[in-house]
């Protein structure tokens, strides 16, 4: 836990996530990320140099197949923590697939469960939610909007939504996936299973395969590609406005 710990509080430093007197909403999927993020997170306002409160927001998308046991383990974890858990009951499920019959629903219902996570955040004064995307999802993304948009682009450390009022933070932006899972499997943190048919059958998890395949090629390829998200001043993209200096270098050129 210390070396999440430790990379959580970097994180966090670097971009300003976290002030005094904040009310951070954890929003908790029931995936191993999110309920090590809600862990890592109650064990860093213990000895951080600012006060601030968290919650726990579970956005229950209506699945008939969730196990309801596994919820329970999910509430009796945030009593002996003291972490107030909402658990907000929605339709979504039943919009995505049964209503609108989506091909692709994954963008929609995360529209949906977004949309009902600040709103629930809100009501509950909250200023800041705290999403679980690790080290592997950034670079997941801007593969996944390289390949299929043409773009390099990924998560933002930090956002603000002007329309809410709201700041979206990331403290395991520093984090791999491989070290959530040790820690949520040494420390036996509640999980509620995704039994939504889409789960690990997904563009994503199409990209997930295929920086693993290149990571196995040649190892270490996973982290030289994250160093592009950390350190963007190393890129070298083109620019379509020319600096005049260029213009006369080039007009002098053609005159010879």
């Amino acid at each position: 836990m210390q070396k999440i710990l430790s990379l959580t509080r970097r994180a966090i430093d670097d971009y300003h996530m976290i002030s005094e007197e904040d009310k951070i909403a954890v929003g908790v999927s029931g995936g191993k990320d999110s309920i090590c993020l809600l862990a890592i997170l109650n064990s860093y306002k213990k000895f951080a140099p600012y006060k601030f409160d968290i919650i726990a927001i579970n956005i229950n998308l209506g699945f008939k197949e969730t196990d309801q046991n596994q919820v329970e383990q999910l509430k009796d974890y945030c009593k002996k923590e003291n972490i107030p858990l909402i658990i907000h009951n929605t339709d979504i499920a039943k919009i995505v697939f049964e209503d609108r019959k989506e091909k692709s629903p994954c963008s929609l219902c995360s529209k949906m469960r977004r949309g009902a996570l600040n709103t629930i955040a809100i009501q509950n004064g909250c200023n800041k939610i705290a999403l679980g995307h690790n080290a592997d999802d950034i670079l997941e993304t801007m593969l996944m909007c390289l390949m299929n948009e043409g773009r390099f682009s990924t998560f933002s450390p930090v956002s603000f939504m002007s329309r809410t009022n709201i700041t979206l933070i990331r403290p395991f932006i520093y984090i791999e996936e491989k070290y959530l899972s040790a820690l949520a499997k040494k420390y036996n943190l509640p999980i509620v299973q995704n039994p939504c048919p889409k789960d690990k059958n997904s563009n994503r998890s199409e990209t997930k395969e295929l920086i693993e395949q290149l990571n196995n090629k040649k190892l270490g390829t996973k982290q030289i590609m994250l160093g592009a998200i950390y350190n963007p001043t190393r890129n070298n993209l083109w620019d379509t406005s020319v600096p005049e200096n260029y213009k006369k270098d080039n007009d002098d050129n053609r005159k010879i």
